[in-house]
């Protein structure tokens, strides 16, 4: 009768290590798989900021993209600014970004390289209607305070 009692002792914290064993793993995953949805959709975000301006409010488009921006690609985007805003206003450029695809290349608890591709639609006055262009980029996304930024963009060939 000792043996069964131990028996069943023994089975019950088995059983009870092994479920608390699978809930955090479940857990774990889910947390995973949140961040990667969080790093991916900065990117998408930070992608249609960089493509998506109008010379009508290219100011407030630029601030869009300074706002989900942060280290030494909030530092160059922000010097360059200016000069690019009066180029957009003088050939008074209208362009339009669709994400197309994207997908996670690299991902550690606070970074994400980030692949990517975008189809753009860009008008400019006086030009003749121009065909789509393809973009790929390499978004590096960078976790800040809780809030995921784009801190470097590369385009890829």
């Amino acid at each position: 009768m000792l043996d069964a009692a131990v028996f069943a002792s023994v089975a019950v914290l088995a059983f009870g290590g092994l479920a608390g064993w699978l809930g955090f793993r479940t857990y774990e995953s889910h947390r995973a798989e949140v961040q990667r949805e969080q790093f991916l959709r900065a990117a998408q975000q930070g992608a249609l900021n960089l493509t998506t301006i109008d010379h009508e409010h290219a100011e407030a488009d630029v601030q869009r993209v300074l706002d989900s921006a942060t280290g030494t690609f909030y530092e160059d985007f922000s010097n360059r600014s200016q000069p690019f805003i009066e180029i957009v206003k003088t050939a008074q450029a209208k362009s339009v970004g669709t994400v197309t695809e994207a997908g996670i290349e690299q991902q550690t608890a606070d970074e994400a390289q980030v692949l990517v591709a975008v189809s753009v639609n860009t008008t400019n006055a006086g030009a003749a209607e121009q065909l789509p262009r393809a973009w790929r980029m390499r978004i590096s996304v960078t976790r800040v305070d809780g809030q995921e930024k784009v801190s470097n963009v590369a385009f890829v060939p």
